[in-house]
């Protein structure tokens, strides 16, 4: 598939011509997606601020210092907070839009923000972090899907997973923040409040741009949905784009009359989809990524470099990586083919997390310098995952559902990767207590062993696949072949390729 640029257009995607398309083929596309990706940069921030900050919180208040279970639940707050916004964003998408769900989210994370910058005591500040919580999770819905459905499907994986980039651009900037007020009084206030500025702007952009082409179409205004479509696609191309999305729509009427969420396990095709998005989801998060984000200065602390700077300066190099990682997966992506991609990653998962585990278990039985191999460790395996399982569950949950059950499954899966988030987070540095640092990065290395397996057995290739070929797709694997629907040629023998 390839674009002209129409006489006249703005880079308009076109059935054909001699031009490929790429990410920068239609401005208005790209300019939506860095908006809505705004909630990536949140979503990141949050997750990295908190470890360069936790350090100074420790200083400020002695029952933090003294309680690593208060140090666990300040972090892991904010993701009891991501759980209930991610469960309540999915509805919130399907019966309010894509863009409302972004507008409530701005506020809530605004508002928590500057709870958390003004807390007197460690419990306003939890309760600061709930908030905030809540506005990451809705966000982390809200944006995929909003990228998704206005995204070209030659280009989806990579658009969305722009979102991934503005994550770990966040987690980055957090750690610049963090060092840039090491030395400012009221540190880990600062570097809390001003989360704010990035949600005070997303909700200003946001309320420039449309809503969602695809949610429009089917909810409130097919003209509306037109005219925001007619701004990516050729007039030849906008006609095919509205015919699949038209017949598709008419599809689920005929079939169901209401979305419920037990029919996410009661219809197969869609139990199947959500079984791979929410697996997915839960392995990002179980070999170990957001331990190194929440927890990476203390690592590096661990491997026996005491200074808090020092700690934050190094933890900056895993941040970089992280974020130039995700650059690399834009491209890989679209190229490469989602479920390649994850599989690749994996690997080199599994022999980085060795790798750390080695070099903590030789560290505490009195080697030398094993804290430069720690760190050695903790930058090979951001080098692994970023490409891989940074983007690929956040665009494979935002394309394989179906336009009925996009924002339910995409809400519930989303719970799924928070839910994981929490349970990481709130026992990491109890299990290292108990079992060791070393061994704790062996368990992690065991269950990315293990999510090779899963997405070998369950994950299909999407790579280049519009979203009603999606649907095709997991109908055949639901159902067989012959019963694809539409009796066209069956796509499970390019998805086992």
């Amino acid at each position: 598939m390839t674009i002209d640029l129409v006489p006249g257009s703005s880079g308009l995607i076109d059935a054909g011509g001699d031009k490929k398309i790429t990410y920068f083929s239609n401005k208005y596309v790209l300019g939506l997606t860095v908006i809505a990706g705004i909630g990536g940069l949140l979503f990141g921030y949050d997750t990295g601020v908190i470890s360069g900050a936790l350090l100074y919180i420790r200083d400020d208040f002695e029952a933090v210092d003294q309680s690593s279970v208060l140090q666990e639940t300040i972090v892991s707050m904010a993701l009891l907070g991501a759980i209930i916004g991610a469960a309540t964003g999915g509805w919130i998408n399907d019966t309010h839009g894509r863009k409302s769900a972004t507008l409530i989210a701005d506020v809530i994370f605004a508002v928590g923000s500057f709870v958390m910058a003004s807390a007197p005591d460690p419990y306003v500040l939890i309760f600061g972090r709930l908030l905030v919580g809540i506005g990451v999770g809705i966000a982390s819905v809200t944006a995929p899907m909003y990228i998704a459905e206005a995204a070209p499907s030659e280009i989806r994986g990579g658009l969305v997973s722009t979102n991934v980039l503005m994550i770990t651009g966040g987690q980055f900037l957090s750690y610049l923040v963090n060092l840039g007020f090491t030395q400012v009084r009221g540190t880990w206030r600062w570097m809390l409040g001003i989360a704010a500025i990035p949600a005070i702007l997303q909700f200003s952009l946001m309320l420039l741009l449309p809503e969602s082409p695809r949610w429009l179409y089917k909810n409130r205004s097919s003209s509306e949905a037109i005219a925001m479509l007619s701004k990516i696609y050729d007039p030849d191309r906008l006609q095919d784009e509205l015919q699949q999305l038209s017949a598709a729509l008419d599809e689920e009427r005929r079939n169901r009359n209401s979305v419920r969420y037990r029919d996410v396990f009661k219809i197969k095709e869609i139990r199947l989809a959500f079984v791979a998005g929410a697996g997915l989801q839960a392995f990002q998060q179980f070999t170990g990524i957001n331990t190194v984000m929440y927890y990476g200065p203390t690592i590096v602390q661990m491997a026996g470099f005491g200074s808090n700077q020092l700690a934050l300066q190094l933890s900056l190099i895993v941040a970089l990586m992280n974020a130039a990682g995700t650059i690399v997966g834009i491209y890989l992506i679209d190229h490469v083919g989602r479920r390649k991609l994850a599989l690749s990653s994996l690997i080199g998962v599994i022999l980085s997390l060795i790798l750390l585990a080695v070099a903590f278990f030789l560290e505490s039985s009195g080697h030398a310098n094993m804290g430069w191999v720690a760190v050695l460790g903790l930058v090979l395996y951001i080098s692994a995952f970023a490409p891989g399982m940074g983007p690929v569950p956040w665009t494979v949950n935002s394309e394989i559902y179906s336009e009925s059950y996009r924002g339910i499954c995409g809400g519930m899966s989303a719970t799924v990767n928070w839910v994981s988030n929490l349970i990481v987070a709130q026992s990491f540095l109890s299990i290292a207590d108990a079992v060791g640092i070393g061994m704790t990065f062996l368990i992690l290395a065991g269950i990315a062993v293990v999510a090779v397996g899963f997405v070998v057995v369950f994950v299909p290739e999407t790579k280049g696949l519009t979203f009603e070929e999606v649907e095709k797709l997991w109908r055949e694997r639901a159902w067989g072949c012959g019963n694809n629907g539409n009796g066209t040629e069956s796509l499970l023998e390019d998805d086992e390729a």
